[in-house]
């Protein structure tokens, strides 16, 4: 572990992670003194489908994606947790194995609270429970959402709405409109909405041609035109 690791996570850096949002400077305090860091290289797993997490995890910088392998041979992503985002709440509330393997799309910071500690802050703020809880059901609305979206709606709507997904999550403003630093690969995204490679590429072209997004090299896209790509698809 690095000394810039153990710089990152004081109270300034938990008081980022929305479930110890309105959490006193005390218990702030108390919270970083349980979290045990830990670093990863890009392309690291951090976690395999199938182990036993010990405890809730914590991105504190740094990208990293939640897949499953299909009956096919294909990568699944489910999930992109960044700065402030967590997982292993599962094993928290129940004593169950993870269902996806999560791997590094950088260099990435975790912070990590093992699950006795866990329950001990949740008896003392149960509002963090209740956080946690939270955001269990944004997950299952987005995934209702992605399966609505793999099963329904057409490539552009697809295309479209995973930038939109991006640039709420990821961007920043620009003087064109909204940069994104894309936070997975053209085939990445294939695997996150349910295309090939190649269809990716061939609309995020067509996108750019018709004035609605600049593409900055292979992982940076400039959203010039949000309204465009707020509109429904037929």
């Amino acid at each position: 572990m690095s000394s810039s690791c153990s710089r990152c996570c004081d109270e300034k850096c938990a008081s980022k992670v929305p479930i110890f949002f309105g959490l006193s400077q005390e218990d702030l305090k108390r919270v970083v003194s349980l979290i045990v860091r830990k670093e990863y290289e890009k392309d690291e797993i951090l976690v395999l489908k199938g182990s036993n997490l010990e405890g809730l995890i914590i991105v504190s910088k740094g990208r990293v994606k939640a897949f499953r392998d299909t009956l096919e041979g294909r990568e699944q992503i489910l999930y992109i947790f960044s700065e402030g985002d967590f997982f292993g709440e599962k094993n928290l509330l129940q004593n169950r194995d993870v269902t996806y393997t999560v791997q590094a799309l950088e260099k990435t910071h975790i912070c990590m609270i093992k699950k006795v500690d866990f329950h001990q802050l949740f008896r003392t703020n149960p509002d963090i429970g209740l956080k946690v809880l939270q955001e269990l059901c944004n997950r299952l609305y987005h995934l209702e959402n992605a399966l609505e979206s793999i099963g329904s709606r057409s490539v552009e709507a697809r295309i479209n709405s995973v930038l939109l997904d991006f640039a709420h999550k990821f961007g920043q403003t620009h003087p064109q409109g909204i940069m994104i630093e894309l936070p997975l690969s053209r085939e990445g995204i294939a695997n996150y909405i349910g295309l090939t490679r190649e269809t990716v590429s061939r609309k995020m072209s067509l996108l750019q041609e018709e004035g609605i997004i600049k593409m900055v090299g292979h992982k940076k896209v400039i959203i010039l035109n949000k309204e465009a790509l707020d509109q429904p698809v037929i």
